[in-house]
């Protein structure tokens, strides 16, 4: 069901070249492009007024139409999905802008509500944007610098991100819950415009993890914490287990 008193709208960017795994979004996952599932997967929440990918790729435009989908081409370059998105959205009218991850295919409808939600409880004036999370328990994954990190305050307020393990667990005696930051923001539609206007600082550069640019500049981001887990396609490794989660899932 959409929020009735807000228009709510959700983004994909999708660029072609990534680093870690070039053309990963247009592998073939079970039958369906990556973005192509994420896309479809996010459409079928039923949570949005519109679902739109916005691409560089001309290729990736042309996939998407395939599915009957809403594509815009980015008319500049940019060095992140959100920058990419600020361009998109300039002329739509709408209140909230979801940003999917286009290579994170499987996350639920819960978690994207769960995460909407944010902005009609009491402290939703405070809020410029809001992002999942969800535990994180493997050490493995815990030092593993693909995933970052997250630490909160008492309200779930971000306070940092990293790709090292924060916090670092000095005290053995005390016991310390890690949080993943998964890719997934719900910005309010100015947030995501003022982000593209402002410049990049030291930590947002040194850790290369965009959101940190809105600590830099005193924005507040809102965290959810979600037992869902999901998981982005960063490597080949990853989309293996991600045919094997959707042949677990069809089975």
């Amino acid at each position: 069901m959409k929020h009735s008193n807000l228009h709510v709208i959700a983004m994909i960017p999708a660029r072609l070249q990534a680093t870690r795994f070039p053309r990963k979004l247009l592998q073939d996952l079970g039958g369906k492009s990556v973005i192509a599932r994420t896309y479809l997967n996010t459409k079928a929440t039923g949570l949005f007024n519109d679902v739109i990918v916005v691409t560089d790729s001309q290729e990736i435009f042309d996939d998407i139409q395939s599915h009957g989908g809403q594509v815009i081409m980015s008319q500049t370059e940019h060095s992140c999905g959100s920058d990419r998105i600020a361009e998109a959205v300039e002329h739509i009218d709408t209140d909230i802008v979801l940003n999917v991850q286009g290579d994170e295919p499987f996350t639920d409808k819960d978690s994207l509500e769960n995460l909407l939600d944010v902005f009609r409880q009491r402290d939703a004036e405070q809020i410029d944007l809001a992002s999942l999370m969800t535990p994180l328990d493997d050490e493995a994954d815990i030092q593993n610098p693909n995933y970052v990190k997250v630490i909160v305050n008492q309200q779930n307020f971000a306070l940092y991100f990293s790709r090292s393990p924060v916090p670092y667990h000095r005290n053995q005696s005390i016991s310390v819950q890690y949080f993943r930051h998964k890719g997934i923001y719900a910005f309010r539609k100015q947030a995501i415009l003022d982000f593209s206007k402002l410049p990049m600082l030291g930590l947002e550069a040194a850790e290369q993890i965009e959101c940190i640019r809105f600590l830099e500049y005193g924005k507040t981001i809102k965290m959810v914490e979600t037992e869902e887990n999901s998981f982005g396609i960063d490597t080949p490794q990853d989309l293996e287990r991600a045919k094997a989660f959707l042949n677990q899932q069809k089975s």
